[in-house]
């Protein structure tokens, strides 16, 4: 059969099985390998991808199932080069350690903070809990996702926190009369 959706912005048409489920699609068929097939049984959340903006297993649904809609990967999070600010925390938090989980963990995170910019540790503890990582504790995905919420623009913002913060007073700036004169 034929199906047709739209990808990471982009219309797809493929010939496909009525049995191909979506993660066999978008790696197979799409070559888009950042979605991880883990389980096939929907208990991992390895597969994890958006279809009309909801995140969903894609291990549980038809690539027929999609036809006529919207599609997003893990490789649509970055944007003209520069990584989407969930990535970034991923990276400055060590919230990666194998990677399997991580372009599932990183599409739910991405989805929470979309709709709740400043989610508590609690809040993103129950949006991950359908995903299995089974390297780090968990502790580092929450604490990369607080840091996500806490620079939603990324390592762009936190360059120009220290170039402020680094940056020399102005004579008499920021010193006491004492210092100044002396």
């Amino acid at each position: 059969m034929q199906v047709t959706m739209t990808v990471n912005g982009a219309e797809v048409t493929r010939d496909v099985e009525p049995r191909l489920l979506l993660v066999h699609f978008v790696r197979d068929h799409l070559g888009l390998t950042g979605t991880h097939w883990g389980c096939d049984t929907s208990n991992c959340g390895a597969c994890v991808l958006w279809m009309d903006g909801e995140p969903v297993k894609s291990c549980t649904v038809l690539a027929a199932m999609a036809a006529g809609r919207s599609v997003r990967t893990v490789e649509d999070l970055a944007r003209d080069g520069e990584l989407d600010p969930v990535q970034q925390g991923f990276m400055q938090c060590h919230g990666l350690q194998c990677g399997f989980c991580t372009p599932g963990m990183l599409m739910t995170a991405r989805h929470l903070l979309d709709r709740d910019p400043d989610p508590s540790e609690a809040t993103i503890r129950e949006a991950i809990s359908g995903q299995l990582c089974r390297c780090t504790g968990y502790q580092n995905i929450v604490a990369a996702v607080r840091w996500a919420a806490e620079h939603p623009h990324g390592a762009a913002e936190v360059d120009d926190e220290a170039v402020t913060q680094s940056a020399p007073a102005a004579p008499g700036e920021g010193r006491s009369e004492t210092e100044v004169s002396a």
